[in-house]
């Protein structure tokens, strides 16, 4: 560990669009299939939040919360912000987090043609009928492989970004300090941004700029939904959860995307690659750091940032505002604690995760290695 005024950059405070962050560091969103079966959070998702706002993160940004009753559930027991209920039940929640200091950002994700459980409806959809690669993810109660999906319709279209918006109205109506819309890890808006997926010939297909565009009318539809004093975020990425290797076609076209997206009414963009400070491509800068060039908006990084020298330098390079942990926060929820005291660190098991990546599982592992 740095000195201790080293480690202190972490620990400056900013503002992201309207909303003030006592710190730098935030947890990334991470898919932990422990709702009701209807979709509603539970009381031990209440703790599994809080106590990342105990433990010192500055912002909590939720797992994937599905956002329609349609075709966006991508997992069995995924929460939702899908109806009234579901909102109303995130309240405690998110007034538990605020309570400990921290804010808290609702991720707002459809999962398109990866969804791999889904109550409201039969067939999965995505912007053509390409079978998805890879096998569904077990830990998240997946088996064999992904369906094909079909074409989506305009009217298909319609229903999804309708469902974004109105979710972002639920997400404020719920005390959310913001929301981030999933554009990232190969779910349905990374799946109209994506040669070889989107084979559409019509203005959401085609070059990059019809390949953007499902993304663009997200945006404002959540933007006209929130009013302009409210956080909207947004996360890209080039891996997809499905397919680890994807990749953009270059520093160009990553310049476009960025330059697209932060032009946008958004207050910040979210990227995330397996080690954030490698560059994005063989050579050359990293994601976060073409965000920030090309974006022209305040950037979260995330990927194997859970070394804090490693966070430090993508901060003090100017590559990113804000890191956000994954593993880090799992395996310490008081991670910023530790970092601040120079206490040790534990490193991730991915035993955690497995064979169900839920808290029930969590707890049992808990259970078994932790002292006490």
């Amino acid at each position: 560990m740095r000195d201790n005024g080293h480690v202190d950059t972490l620990f400056e405070p900013l503002a992201l669009g309207a909303l003030a962050l006592r710190n730098r560091l935030a947890v990334a969103p991470m898919t932990r299939v422990s709702a009701g079966a209807d979709g509603m959070p539970t009381t031990c998702m209440a703790d599994y939040y809080a106590q990342f706002a105990d433990g010192g993160f500055g912002l909590v940004i939720t797992e994937g919360l599905y956002t329609d009753e349609a075709y966006s559930q991508g997992y069995l027991h995924q929460p939702g912000l899908a109806n009234t209920a579901q909102r109303d039940a995130w309240r405690p929640i998110v007034e538990r987090v605020q309570s400990r200091g921290a804010r808290v950002i609702a991720q707002l994700m459809h999962a398109g043609a990866l969804s791999q459980g889904n109550p409201y409806r039969t067939g999965t959809i995505g912007p053509s009928a390409v079978q998805p690669k890879g096998k569904q993810m077990a830990f998240y109660r997946g088996t064999g492989e992904y369906a094909v999906p079909a074409a989506m319709t305009q009217q298909d279209i319609d229903t999804a970004v309708a469902g974004f918006a109105q979710a972002a109205r639920r997400a404020r109506e719920a005390g959310f300090d913001g929301v981030e819309i999933h554009g990232a890890n190969g779910y349905l808006l990374d799946q109209f941004l994506s040669e070889g997926i989107n084979l559409r010939d019509d203005r959401y297909g085609g070059g990059l700029d019809g390949r953007l565009r499902l993304l663009e009318e997200v945006v404002h539809a959540v933007r006209a939904a929130v009013g302009t004093d409210y956080v909207v975020g947004v996360r890209l990425s080039q891996a997809k959860v499905n397919d680890f290797t994807h990749r953009w076609g270059g520093e160009e076209e990553a310049a476009v995307i960025f330059r697209t997206v932060g032009g946008l009414d958004v207050d910040y963009l979210h990227v995330t690659e397996y080690e954030a400070w490698k560059p994005a491509f063989e050579t050359g800068p990293s994601l976060a750091a073409l965000a920030k060039r090309h974006g022209g908006k305040p950037v979260i990084a995330n990927g194997s940032l859970h070394d804090p020298a490693q966070a430090m330098d993508m901060i003090e390079r100017g590559e990113a505002n804000v890191v956000s942990l994954g593993r880090g926060a799992l395996a310490q929820a008081d991670w910023p604690q530790r970092v601040r005291d120079g206490a040790a660190l534990a490193s991730f098991d991915p035993a955690i995760l497995s064979p169900l990546a839920d808290l029930a599982n969590a707890d049992r592992w808990r259970q078994d290695h932790l002292p006490g």
